[in-house]
C-alpha cells in the first residue's frame, strides 16, 4: 500500500482530520489480542466492484423506527482511543515491508508528530477538565480521568512499539541500504576531528548550560524542545549538581558524518548521520570545565498548546491571538518523554521540578522524537522512495498543450477535479489566476484556512487587488498551529488592498470556497469553486481531495449569501442548494440518512456510502444505526477516528467501516445516498467541531458525468479487493484482505490510490 504525508499542514491532525499532519495506512493495526474476524465480503462483480446490496424485508408495521431510547447506552467508542488506533495504523505503514524504506521512515516521523499534537490538544483538554473537577462522562461513558488512564497505557505501548520498529526493523534495513544513523561510538577516528571542529564553530557558541542550585532556579523547559539532563560532580567540594542543556533547534538534528556538515557533499549512496544530542553529550566537558560529568540523559516535554481566545471581548482579534500565541509556550506540561536508560533519581528530580504526574511519563528505548527522521527525505535515493508522480491537467482545462479559459469551460458545464491526481496548479490556481488577470472580472471572494507561506494563490489575490478588483479574503487566523503564518499573510493581503475578514465570532471558517464575479456583456456571471481541501499548492500534491467548479446560478447565489454572512451582518441560516454548518448541515445529513431508512422500510432501493476523515457526532451515528436496523447497507470509509461501533449484532449488522491510508492523505468528504440518487462533497467531517463550531459547506453534485466519477472513487474504496482496515465490533481494526484469510481465496489485492494513479495516467 502506498502512503501519505502528514501534514504538517493539518486541519488538526490531532483528530486525524485536517491538521493534516497525519498519514495513511497499511497492513497491521497493532496488537489487539483476540478479535472477531472481518466479515467476508460479498463477491465482486465482473468489474471487480462491490455489488450494491438489496435491503432486507421492511420492519413490521407495528414496530416503528428505532429511536435513541431503543439503542444501547454503550453504542459509542471513545474518540480519544479511536484516534490512538488511527495512529497505530500509521505505525503499521512503517512496519509494512512493501513500502520503500525511506517512506517507512517517514511514517515513523509522522506517527511522532501526530502524537505530539494529540497530547498538546486532546490530552491537554482532558487534563484541564479533570483538574477543574469536571468529572462528566462523555458519550463513551468514561470520565476524563478514566480516559487519561487508558490513553497513558495505550500511548506507552505504542511508543515502545514505535521505537522498536525503528531500532529493530527500519534502522537495520536502512543501514543495509547505505543510510546509517549512528551513535558516537560508531564514528570513525578519521571523522571525529571534523565533527568536533564543526561543534566548536557552529554548536558550542549557542549552547547555554543552566545550573540548578539555590541561586539558579530550575529552568523553564519549552514545549517540544530536546534537552540533556546532566549530573556533574564538583571534585573540590564533593557535591553533585544538576544542569540542563537545551539542544538548539537551529542546527540539523541529524548531522552528516564523513564530510563538513556546512559544505554538504559526499554521496547519498552511503550516508552517515549522528544525532546532534550525541555530539553535544560527547563534548559536555567543554561546557562544564573543572567538573566531572557523571551522567547525562535526553528528555523532552510536551505542553498544553491549545489556545483560548476570548473573542467576545472588545479587543482586536489579531492582537488577542498574538497574545495567546506568546503564552502557548508556557502551557502546563502534559507529557514527559525520557530514554529508558534514565536513572531513578534523575527522573524523580524532573518529575518534582516539572510538576509532572508519573502517569504522564513515556519511556522510550533509543532516540527520542523520531519526527527527525523526516530529514532523511532530503536524501537523493529514489530507489528508497515512492516513484515520482506528476499530476496531470484535467482534460476540461486543456486543449492539447494549450491552456483553456476556465470561464469558457464552466459555461459548457460543471467540472470535478480529483487531487492530487488532477493538478491543483492547472485547475484551482489557474481559476484564481485567470480571474485576477481578466479585465472583465469585477470581484473575487475566497476563504483561506491554510495555505503555504509562498502561496501563488495569495499572490494572485494581491495581483487582483492591485489591478483594482474588489477582493475579499476570509482568513481563518485561528487555524490550529498555523495561526502565526496566517496572521503574516493576512497582513500582507491587507497591505495590498485586499479586504481581509476574520470570520464570525466563536466559529472557525473552514469551508473551501471561491466566488468570481464577471461582467459578460450586459449581464453579471458568477463562477464558483467549492472543495474538500485547503487552497494550499503544496499539500494539494500530498492530500487526496475533491474540487467542484460550477457556473450554476443557484449555487452562486448561495455562495454570495454565505460570503455576506461571513463578511457582514447577514443572518441567513437556510440555503437553496448548499448545506451549511453550523446552521443546517447536521440536520440535512440526518434527514437524508433517515430518507434512506424510510425507503428501505418501504422495500425500495436504499443505501448509504460516506467517505470522511472522522465520524464522532452522536446524532449522525444514531441515524446510521437506525438505517442499519431497517436493512440499509451502509458503507463508510473513515480515515481517522470513528466512534461508531460497526458490525455489532442487534445494532449495526449492516454497517461496514473501512480505513484507507497510503501514499496520499485521504482527505475528501463524499456523501452518496443511493435511493435518493444524491451525491454531495464538501469540507465537513461528521464531528462536533465541524457541525457546531465551524462554518462548513457541502454542495450537491448532480451532473451524471461527475457523479460517475464520485461513484468510481467510492467503488474503488469499498471494493472487496481493496487493501484497507476493517473496523471490528470490539473497536479494533483488522487489516483486509488478510493473508490466506477466509473469503480471500483467489482475490487479487488492489491498492486504491495506485489504481487511481494508473487510471489518471491512462487518461492523459
Amino acid at each position: 500500500m502506498s502512503h501519505s504525508v502528514s501534514t504538517g499542514a493539518t486541519d488538526d491532525v490531532v483528530d486525524g482530520t485536517d491538521t493534516e499532519r497525519d498519514l495513511p495506512g497499511a497492513h497491521e493495526a497493532g496488537d489487539a489480542g483476540e478479535r472477531t474476524g472481518p466479515r467476508p465480503p460479498a463477491p465482486a462483480d465482473e468489474n471487480g466492484r462491490a455489488p450494491r446490496r438489496t435491503p432486507s424485508a421492511p420492519a413490521a408495521p407495528t414496530a416503528g423506527p428505532v429511536t435513541a431510547a431503543d439503542l444501547p447506552s454503550d453504542r459509542y467508542d471513545s474518540r480519544e482511543l479511536s484516534w490512538l488506533e488511527f495512529n497505530a495504523r500509521v505505525l503499521a505503514l512503517a512496519e509494512d515491508t512493501s513500502q520503500p524504506l525511506l517512506e517507512r521512515a517517514k511514517f515513523l516521523s509522522i506517527f511522532a508528530s501526530n502524537l505530539d499534537e494529540f497530547y498538546m490538544v486532546r490530552v491537554a483538554g482532558l487534563k484541564r477538565r479533570d483538574e477543574a473537577g469536571l468529572a462528566v462522562r462523555g458519550a463513551d461513558g468514561l470520565t476524563p480521568r478514566e480516559q487519561l488512564a487508558r490513553i497513558a497505557a495505550r500511548t506507552q505501548e505504542l511508543s515502545h512499539k514505535h521505537a522498536r520498529v525503528w531500532l529493530d526493523d527500519v534502522a537495520p534495513a536502512l543501514e543495509h541500504a547505505g543510510v546509517h544513523v549512528i551513535d558516537w561510538s560508531q564514528v570513525t577516528e578519521a571523522a571525529r576531528p571534523r565533527l568536533t571542529d564543526w561543534f566548536a564553530r557552529q554548536v558550542f557558541p549557542v549552547l547555554t548550560p543552566l545550573a540548578v542550585d539555590p541561586a539558579h532556579p530550575f529552568p523553564y523547559i519549552s514545549n517540544q524542545s530536546l534537552n540533556l539532563a546532566v549530573a556533574v560532580h564538583d571534585p573540590e567540594t564533593g557535591t553533585e549538581h544538576f544542569a540542563r542543556v537545551k539542544v538548539p533547534n537551529n542546527v540539523p538534528r541529524l548531522v552528516r558524518v564523513g564530510h563538513d556538515p556546512d559544505e554538504g557533499g559526499g554521496t547519498d549512496r552511503e550516508a552517515w548521520f549522528l544525532p546532534i544530542e550525541d555530539l553535544i553529550a560527547e563534548n559536555l566537558d567543554q561546557l562544564f570545565e573543572g567538573m566531572d560529568v557523571r551522567e547525562h540523559h535526553v528528555f523532552r516535554v510536551t505542553r498544553n498548546a491549545d489556545l483560548e481566545v476570548e473573542e467576545d471581548r472588545d479587543e482586536d482579534l489579531l492582537q488577542a491571538l498574538e497574545r495567546e500565541l506568546a503564552r502557548r509556550r508556557f502551557g502546563p506540561p502534559v507529557r514527559l518523554e525520557i530514554t529508558d536508560t534514565m536513572s531513578e533519581h534523575m527522573l524523580e528530580l524532573l518529575l518534582r521540578e516539572l510538576d509532572v504526574d508519573p502517569h504522564d511519563v513515556v519511556q522510550v528505548p533509543g532516540l527520542l522524537d523520531l519526527s527527525a527522521l523526516m530529514e532523511l527525505q532530503a536524501l537523493n535515493r529514489p530507489d528508497l522512495k515512492d516513484p515520482v508522480f506528476v499530476p496531470s491537467t484535467h482534460s476540461a482545462f486543456s486543449e492539447g498543450e494549450t491552456p483553456k479559459s476556465v470561464f469558457a469551460t464552466l459555461r459548457e458545464g460543471d467540472v470535478l477535479v480529483h487531487h492530487p491526481y488532477d493538478s491543483f496548479s492547472t485547475s484551482v490556481h489557474r481559476f484564481i489566476e485567470q480571474a485576477a488577470g481578466d479585465p472583465k472580472v469585477l470581484a473575487i471572494k475566497q476563504t483561506l484556512y491554510r495555505t503555504s507561506g509562498d502561496s501563488p494563490v495569495v499572490e494572485s489575490l494581491i495581483d487582483a487587488a492591485e489591478a483594482g478588483k474588489q477582493v475579499v479574503a476570509v482568513v481563518e487566523i485561528k487555524a490550529r498551529f498555523d495561526e502565526r503564518a496566517n496572521i503574516g499573510w493576512a497582513r500582507a493581503l491587507e497591505r495590498a488592498g485586499v479586504h481581509v475578514v476574520y470570520g464570525l465570532v466563536g466559529l472557525k471558517t473552514h469551508c473551501k470556497a471561491v466566488l468570481v464575479v464577471r461582467q459578460e456583456g450586459q449581464a453579471i456571471k458568477r463562477y464558483c469553486h467549492l472543495g474538500t481541501g485547503n487552497y494550499n499548492p503544496k499539500t494539494a500534491r500530498l492530500y487526496e481531495d475533491i474540487g467542484f467548479f460550477t457556473a450554476d446560478e443557484t449555487v452562486a447565489a448561495d455562495l454570495t449569501d454565505l460570503f455576506n454572512v461571513l463578511t457582514g451582518y447577514a443572518r441567513r441560516t437556510t440555503y437553496r442548494k448548499l448545506l451549511v454548518a453550523p446552521y443546517g448541515l447536521r440536520r440535512g445529513i440526518v434527514e437524508r440518512i433517515d430518507g434512506e431508512r424510510e425507503r428501505a422500510e418501504r422495500g425500495e432501493t436504499a443505501g448509504i456510502r460516506i467517505k470522511v476523515n472522522g465520524l464522532v457526532d452522536e446524532q449522525v451515528i444514531d441515524a446510521l444505526y437506525r438505517a442499519s436496523a431497517a436493512g440499509v447497507p451502509v458503507d463508510l470509509v473513515v480515515r481517522g477516528l470513528c466512534s461508531l461501533r460497526a458490525g455489532v449484532p442487534g445494532l449495526s449488522e449492516n454497517i461496514r467501516v473501512r480505513s484507507i491510508l497510503g501514499r496520499f492523505l485521504e482527505h475528501s468528504r463524499i456523501f452518496h445516498f443511493v435511493g435518493a440518487d444524491e451525491h454531495w462533497i464538501g469540507s465537513a467531517d461528521m464531528m462536533h467541531r465541524n457541525l457546531d463550531r465551524r462554518v462548513e459547506a457541502l454542495v450537491p453534485v448532480t451532473d451524471p458525468r461527475l457523479t460517475a466519477q464520485l461513484d468510481h472513487v467510492l467503488d474503488s474504496a469499498t471494493a472487496p479487493s481493496t487493501r484497507s482496515w476493517i473496523l471490528q465490533p470490539d473497536g479494533s481494526w483488522d487489516p483486509w484482505p488478510v493473508a490466506a484469510g477466509e473469503g480471500t481465496e483467489g482475490l487479487s489485492v488492489c491498492d486504491h490510490q495506485v489504481q487511481l494513479l494508473q487510471r489518471h495516467q491512462g487518461e492523459k
